[in-house]
């Protein structure tokens, strides 16, 4: 991997952890996915407008179908990760969902992508399971009803976020779907896709923006940034690579939860996103 694939993962990271806070704060449903997902059509509609008409990309109909299933994908995987924000802490659930998502990514690219990931991305791999285990808890987190649920919800989207990486990096790289496009036609696939939700559940959309019409703008922005540098990344790099590397925002998710926004067990949780960032690098070196 290159330090430039590096440096727009690491930038992603950063960008990733932001919303999550975002995503956290808001700690809306169905309808407040719905509504940030409307906001990125306007907020990105210049900027695509003005990639497709200097750049002219070209998109075919295997194209569109990615597109499409890109969007439904990320349609369960943004619903899971709003209910276990309503369900459990920022710091169980995004570390669980973000620590056990490059393991399957990893997983699913030797199986169906054929990569070969070293021996010493196998002990990285170790060390993520460790990190992901204590940062949710340890032994408590079976017993405490609010980390459960928060556990479920996390690894349940952990195994969405490897669906979409490795259905992406397809995209990008075998199909040849420019990133913006795909994330951009992804967002609006997944507007459309809520739209009816929306519509029977206008009260509540109403409310979201009302109350959290600043988390929605933060999120359909940081968002599309963040995932248009790891499409960027994947165009060239392999899964085994990005999936892992990018998992650097579980230390800057951690940081979030436990200072920002108070959550228990600081060190126990910091210590174990060490472990897991370990982990990461060893994963990125083999």
């Amino acid at each position: 991997m290159t330090l430039f694939s590096l440096g727009l993962v690491l930038i992603s990271a950063l960008l990733h952890a932001l919303w999550n806070l975002l995503a956290k704060r808001a700690q809306g449903g169905a309808a407040f996915t719905w509504l940030f997902s409307a906001l990125t059509a306007p907020l990105w509609a210049p900027i695509v407008a003005i990639y497709v008409l200097f750049w002219q990309p070209q998109l075919s109909w295997i194209g569109a179908l990615f597109i499409l299933g890109s969007a439904i994908i990320h349609v369960g995987y943004f619903l899971f990760l709003q209910r276990g924000y309503r369900t459990g802490d920022l710091s169980v659930v995004y570390p669980l969902a973000r620590g056990t998502g490059p393991l399957l990514s990893m997983i699913g690219a030797v199986l169906l992508l054929g990569e070969r990931p070293s021996l010493l991305a196998v002990a990285g791999a170790l060390f993520v399971i460790i990190g992901v285990f204590f940062i949710a808890g340890g032994a408590q987190m079976v017993r405490a009803r609010r980390a459960a649920a928060g556990v479920g919800y996390g690894l349940l989207t952990g195994l969405l976020i490897a669906t979409y990486t490795l259905w992406d990096k397809t995209a990008v790289s075998t199909i040849l779907v420019a990133p913006l496009l795909l994330e951009y036609g992804s967002s609006i696939g997944r507007t459309l896709l809520l739209t009816p939700l929306a519509l029977r559940r206008r009260a509540e959309v109403v409310y979201e923006w009302r109350t959290h019409r600043w988390e929605a703008l933060g999120i359909a922005l940081l968002s599309s940034l963040a995932y248009i540098l790891v499409l960027t990344a994947l165009i060239t790099a392999p899964v085994s690579y990005i999936a892992p590397a990018r998992e650097v925002s579980i230390l800057f998710g951690a940081l979030l939860g436990t200072w920002l926004l108070k959550e228990g067990d600081t060190w126990q949780r910091l210590v174990s996103a060490g472990l897991m960032v370990i982990g990461i690098v060893l994963l990125t070196l083999g």
